[in-house]
């Protein structure tokens, strides 16, 4: 479960801090979702993604399930059919529909979604004075900003699919600025703490902190940009074998893999329809088998997650160029197109692979009840990746968190950033 407390709630945990992160939160999430017409909310592309309307639901029955059943007295289920339709993966709390599925919900319908949750925010209003739910309501926070960037990922992945490439924003995009030659932060090495450590919010995965040793080795001080992947194509990357893992070589046969996802000629599919792909810019939507392959090829590798947030631990996330703040004001005047424009921050723009196996720290206890289920039963055969994306909520993550993704999957915003030893 979570530690410490929600970092969008005041230093007392006032009613004010928790309740306005809870509606400023629900309030993007609808915000985004509003350009959708109800068939573009029901659509799934694949099994990895789910229908934004699904997203819309299943943070509403995170709420209605964790928090209003278990804590408000002879509260009533908003429909008792529901919780089979918008239950993700908690064995705990029984039967639901099979993940791949959830396209064929043509019904309930998204007015009637919202419906809902403008009942559940209404019924949750009693609870945030109550100090002791203080931790469950911050998890429940932080896993809605989770789900608002899945809707725009899996919003982007299913209009990918049409041929006319709708747009879900009409924005011109900024060009990036010139990328410069690559440079490094280097670290002496020596024994670094890893791990959450503070009293704001953070996920159970990220604990305990615990002592890592690291190598003397560098970080690159910027992430790999479009151009350098056009030169790794131009290069034959994709057909050397050389470069690629076992399994990465497989999949890039079997799969026909000769570039990013999104990518089509000079062109490259953006929550704006197809825009001309801007050569200064992070390469995006890579899987760790492109991104460790892209590393062999430039003579360097993928970093550590440790090295990672022993370069990160400290840096300020507010210049980094994430899309959506859940603490502004108006949010349906704030939704916008997330689009990576490069910099030196190394947070933002897309989630970075590293070399590291997502694995529980030392010591590390998942929570009893179904809430435990919410990360530790995913500790096998993924990668951790670290910083955030131009789709991740400014503020939801931190050098210590811990985002976690197959090797082939890549419909996420995932990018690189290089390591080296010194």
């Amino acid at each position: 479960m979570a530690q410490g407390r929600h970092q969008e709630a005041t230093s007392n945990d006032t009613h004010g801090g928790i309740a306005e992160a809870f509606a400023r939160t629900r309030s993007l999430m609808e915000a985004l979702a509003q350009p959708l017409s109800d068939a573009d909310a029901s659509i799934q592309s694949m099994p990895d993604a789910s229908p934004a309307k699904w997203h819309l639901a299943h943070t509403t029955w995170f709420w209605e399930t964790f928090l209003l059943r278990e804590h408000v007295r002879g509260y009533r289920l908003h429909n008792e059919e529901w919780p089979f339709l918008f239950n993700s993966y908690y064995e705990a709390e029984g039967a639901r529909i099979a993940r791949a599925a959830r396209g064929m919900l043509s019904r309930p319908s998204v007015q009637e979604i919202l419906d809902w949750r403008a009942a559940v925010g209404a019924a949750m209003e009693p609870l945030f004075d109550r100090e002791e739910l203080v931790d469950l309501i911050a998890l429940g926070i932080a896993h809605e900003q989770q789900h608002i960037e899945l809707l725009l990922t899996d919003i982007k992945h299913a209009l990918f699919q049409n041929p006319l490439g709708p747009a879900m924003w009409d924005t011109d995009r900024e060009r990036s600025p010139s990328s410069e030659d690559l440079g490094w932060h280097e670290h002496p090495g020596g024994v670094a703490l890893i791990g959450h450590d503070g009293d704001a919010f953070a996920f159970d995965n990220e604990g305990p902190r615990h002592r890592v040793l690291l190598e003397p080795f560098a970080v690159a001080d910027r992430l790999v940009t479009n151009r350098e992947w056009s030169q790794f194509i131009s290069d034959g990357g994709y057909k050397d074998a050389s470069l690629w893992l076992s399994d990465g070589l497989a999949w890039v046969r079997e799969n026909g893999i000769t570039a990013p996802l999104y990518w089509r000629g000079a062109e490259q599919f953006t929550h704006t329809g197809w825009q001309g792909r801007d050569p200064d810019a992070p390469v995006t939507h890579i899987s760790y088998y492109e991104a460790d392959a892209f590393a062999t090829w430039a003579g360097a590798r993928l970093p550590t997650e440790f090295e990672w947030e022993a370069i990160a631990r400290g840096q300020d996330q507010q210049g980094s160029p994430q899309a959506h703040d859940a603490t502004a004001g108006n949010q349906l005047d704030r939704a916008e197109a997330p689009l990576p424009s490069g910099g030196s921050e190394l947070f933002g723009d897309c989630w970075q692979f590293t070399q590291s196996a997502y694995l529980p720290y030392p010591r590390f206890k998942p929570a009893s009840g179904a809430v435990g289920e919410y990360n530790g039963k995913f500790m096998s055969g993924q990668c951790v990746l670290k910083g955030a994306s131009c789709a991740t909520v400014r503020g939801h993550s931190r050098a210590s968190y811990r985002n976690f993704f197959y090797p082939h999957q890549r419909w996420q915003f995932t990018g690189l950033r290089l390591a080296k030893d010194i």
